[in-house]
């Protein structure tokens, strides 16, 4: 007997679509089909949890950071600074000055297409409220 299962020299996976009417080979193919979406769905999802965790958010806030810091003057080297919270790890405390906001925002900017897709909305996200700090003194 040769070493793949043969009945009747057609493959047993054929011979299980063969014995089965056409409703139920349907069922059969799309289960594999339904199997590979939801491992792409599950990998989707993964890589967009990846981009949000305290970790990648602090990475990439240090990355901005030190950019900002290398475009500022050196009158505002201090005053640009982010604290990552101790007890909750996704608060991050950005203190900045608001001379040095533009050197932030161009630092994001310059970032955005090395960032995954959510840490990409997430930094946008602090764009627009930064901005929208900005009008307030402004009014």
């Amino acid at each position: 007997m040769p070493t793949e299962m043969l009945l009747n020299n057609t493959p047993l996976c054929l011979n299980f679509l063969i014995a089965c009417d056409i409703n139920h080979a349907c069922d059969y193919v799309s289960m594999g089909l339904i199997d590979r979406m939801m491992k792409q769905f599950d990998d989707d999802v993964g890589r967009l949890r990846d981009g949000l965790l305290p970790e990648n958010l602090a990475y990439w806030y240090g990355k901005i950071i030190a950019e900002a810091i290398e475009m500022a003057p050196p009158w505002l080297h201090d005053k640009i600074k982010v604290n990552q919270d101790p007890i909750l790890p996704m608060r991050f405390d950005l203190d900045i000055s608001k001379r040095a906001v533009k050197y932030f925002i161009i630092a994001t900017d310059n970032n955005m297409s090395d960032m995954p897709k959510t840490t990409q909305l997430y930094f946008l996200k602090v764009q627009q409220m930064l901005s929208s700090e900005m009008d307030k003194s402004f009014v």
